[in-house]
């Protein structure tokens, strides 16, 4: 529940410090008072967005506090998720700044806006007249059945459920799409596959085929030359012969000169080396006959070999044997994704009997129950006086679940006898939306442990007796959870447990809008200046005091 809200330098509140209790508190004030003021104040703490117009005159910054008492509400997992401190009295904080600065703290800590909605949209809850319209709309009539029937928990089963189901659809198409993608590139990639197979990259060797086709081009000039080699040494001009002749005749000489004995030598030597070089000539000269068809299939491999690197853009066989296992996984990836198609088919099928199952059951309980919620519904809105009153919930199933389940829903109305209900939308007065509202919330407060609620100008368009009825079940719904209305209506305002008024003051220099608590004897005037207006008299004040009576 809100314990104390502060209020620095907003609009034309200066500085206001209020202190709430349990039960049912009415704010009531002159128009153009600033009542909107101490809302759009509420709004911040709710997370709104900051209107920088709103900072008074009087420091830098406007400053919104409110202390909230969370003994009797389980936010722990809040507090741990977000690593806040978590205090029976928590203590939340905007400010907003002239420079265009905005800030929200959760008990002294720095939070971002949406942490600090997360946390208020579950401590305060603010209807006005115009959020009547949220009666219109489908979802949130679905809701109010749901919570009325104490469907939440199965609810969140089957919501559970129908998440798991929608995202395992879409893994789905995503592996379909994959796999069309695959099928349609699967021709090109098997062809491709097949060029780079004929190659044999893991066993041909393409540097030494390279070399052979290199030799082979350059064969005759080497021919030539081996043949020139062999021919100077031992064939006709015969080298070898004329050096041996030589070296004869220095050894018959029978000098002792060493420089002569060491040509000798030197001689012999040459002649051997040079008779090792004429038979390795005439070796190599014997294997340089290259077979012309092995000549031309290493050609054409090397040509293939070549095409397919430019082809890839690849520069080496590592490249390339890398490239065409790659090309090999996406081949054979192609079947094993058939398979994981076939798991997750099977697993979407059972997912979707499951949500149809817990739709269907969800569906047999909104009807069950919706029949006695519409009984309680017109007793509650009976004693405010539309005795006549028919509201029913129309419940039809769709073919496509949604997050709700299966349940199409209309919630139809009828105000006067004789007159079958229709739309909600189409046949409810703003007063009678207003009433439906109402008891609607007594409805909900009785099922679960409302936060505090906040009711602002929701008796608009209601007055005399409909208004004292408002006035007696907005004290009976304070008895059950912490309950505040703003109202221009004596009715209601004389039903509260605690009084708070609205107003504005100006020495002609500076307008100041204050908000105080009122005690017994102020109470009585301002009901009795709702009854009369300005000029209250002592009757004014009687009624008034019969009226809180």
């Amino acid at each position: 529940m809100l314990r104390n809200l502060r209020i620095r330098n907003f609009a034309l509140i200066e500085e206001v410090e209020l202190h709430f209790n349990e039960g049912y508190t009415v704010i009531t004030g002159e128009t153009g008072s600033g009542k909107s003021i101490l809302l759009n104040a509420l709004g911040l703490i709710l997370g709104d967005r900051a209107d920088f117009s709103v900072i008074g005159n009087h420091a830098d910054k406007a400053i919104v506090e409110a202390e909230f008492d969370l003994s009797k509400f389980d936010c722990s997992s809040f507090f741990s998720e977000h690593e806040l401190d978590n205090e029976a009295l928590t203590l939340i904080r905007r400010e907003v700044t002239k420079q265009g600065k905005s800030r929200a703290f959760i008990n002294d800590t720095p939070v971002q806006l949406n942490v600090l909605r997360e946390l208020t949209s579950q401590l305060l809850n603010i209807h006005s007249q115009y959020n009547t319209i949220e009666l219109k709309e489908r979802d949130f009539q679905l809701n109010i059945l749901d919570l009325l029937s104490d469907l939440t928990a199965e609810k969140k089963e089957y919501l559970s459920t129908y998440t798991s189901l929608r995202q395992k659809e879409r893994e789905l198409e995503n592996l379909r799409l994959s796999i069309e993608k695959i099928r349609a590139e699967s021709d090109y990639n098997t062809f491709q596959l097949h060029e780079l197979n004929d190659l044999q990259p893991d066993t041909t060797d393409f540097e030494r085929f390279e070399n052979e086709l290199n030799r082979a081009a350059n064969v005759s000039h080497l021919q030539e030359v081996l043949g020139l080699i062999v021919n100077t040494v031992s064939g006709e001009e015969q080298v070898a012969d004329r050096m041996r002749m030589v070296q004869n005749r220095l050894e018959k000489l029978g000098v002792s000169d060493a420089e002569i004995n060491q040509l000798s030598v030197r001689i012999r030597a040459s002649l051997i080396e040079l008779e090792d070089i004429s038979s390795d000539a005439e070796g190599i000269l014997q294997t340089t006959e290259i077979n012309p068809e092995v000549l031309e299939q290493m050609s054409q491999t090397i040509d293939k070999y070549n095409s397919v690197l430019r082809k890839h853009r690849l520069t080496n066989r590592s490249e390339l044997i890398e490239f065409r296992n790659q090309l090999e996984q996406v081949v054979l990836g192609g079947e094993e994704l058939e398979k994981e198609i076939e798991h997750l088919s099977r697993v979407v099928r059972e997912l979707n009997d499951t949500a149809n199952l817990q739709a269907n059951a969800l569906h047999t309980k909104r009807v069950n129950s919706s029949a006695q919620i519409s009984r309680q519904l017109q007793e509650i809105l009976k004693d405010l006086k539309l005795p006549d009153t028919r509201l029913e919930f129309q419940l039809n199933t769709n073919s496509a679940l949604r997050d709700t389940g299966c349940t199409a829903i209309e919630m139809r109305f009828s105000a006067n006898a004789g007159m079958d209900p229709v739309p909600i939308e189409k046949a409810a007065s703003g007063g009678e939306l207003s009433r439906v509202m109402l008891a609607l919330q007594q409805m909900i407060s009785e099922h679960s442990a409302l936060p505090t609620v906040l009711f602002d100008e929701i008796d608009t368009g209601v007055s005399g007796e409909v208004a004292q009825k408002i006035g007696m079940l907005l004290k009976k719904m304070g008895s059950q959870f912490q309950l505040m209305a703003i109202s221009h209506l004596p009715q209601v305002a004389a039903k509260a447990d605690f009084h708070f008024i609205v107003e504005k003051s100006s020495d002609g220099k500076r307008t100041e809008t204050r908000v105080r608590s009122l005690n017994d004897a102020e109470r009585i005037d301002e009901i009795a200046r709702l009854m009369s207006g300005e000029q209250i008299t002592d009757s004014a004040r009687e009624n008034a005091k019969a009226l809180m009576n």
